[in-house]
């Protein structure tokens, strides 16, 4: 028979107690819990309510390691979802605490998009955007849809602007045009701008062709 002999608040943490079955000391559950369950002394507790118990306080707690996640920053599903992983928690247990995210709008893939478009393409192309969503596995759709709204002719000024401060920097280490070229040309793709806006931009501030 096991019988909970002993319910200790924890000194360090006082929304957790310490529950111990027969004089011995066997696990520790959140405060909340214990009061939902009805946990108290002298009462007998069987194998599988000890279980669901121990179920449940896993839920609580990775509920909280998500939101002490997205309070630092906003995330999207799946970050959090990698995050919870290296944390231990299994597969059902994070997909409860991601439904429980979403109903309360702690994460909003579509509204992460979309900040994260406004705010990434003031330095960088359509294409690393996507490349970058995609890693924090935001769905393709919810992409195209935010990368369709970006205007062609900032998104070219931006690349303009940062190809001339680079230029500036590589023409005092390097003379040759072609060279230069080479460089300036890798480094906007690197910063995710299409073939033809590259090429533009390169010719004109290279080689002085007013192509506007």
């Amino acid at each position: 028979m096991n019988v909970i002999t002993k319910i200790e608040v924890q000194k360090r943490n006082k929304d957790r107690v310490n529950i111990y079955i027969n004089e011995e000391y066997a696990f520790s559950l959140s405060s909340e819990l214990v009061y939902k369950e009805g946990l108290k002394l002298k009462q007998t507790i069987d194998i599988d309510k000890i279980k669901k118990v121990a179920k449940e306080d896993s839920y609580i707690k990775c509920k909280e390691a998500a939101l002490r996640i997205v309070e630092k920053t906003y995330k999207t599903q799946k970050e959090i979802k990698d995050k919870l992983f290296l944390k231990g928690y299994d597969e059902n247990t994070i997909d409860r605490t991601i439904e429980f995210l979403e109903e309360y709008n702690f994460i909003d893939d579509k509204n992460y998009t979309r900040m994260y478009v406004s705010d990434k393409i003031k330095k960088q192309g359509a294409n690393k955007i996507k490349y970058e969503l995609t890693k924090k596995g935001v769905s393709e759709e919810l992409i195209k849809d935010q990368i369709s709204n970006i205007d062609k002719d900032s998104e070219k000024e931006v690349a303009y602007l940062l190809a001339e401060k680079k230029y500036s920097i590589l023409k005092k280490r390097e003379g040759d045009k072609y060279k230069l070229s080479q460089k300036l040309y890798r480094f906007l793709i690197s910063k995710g701008y299409e073939y033809d806006i590259v090429s533009e931009i390169v010719k004109k501030i290279v080689n002085n062709e007013e192509i506007y």
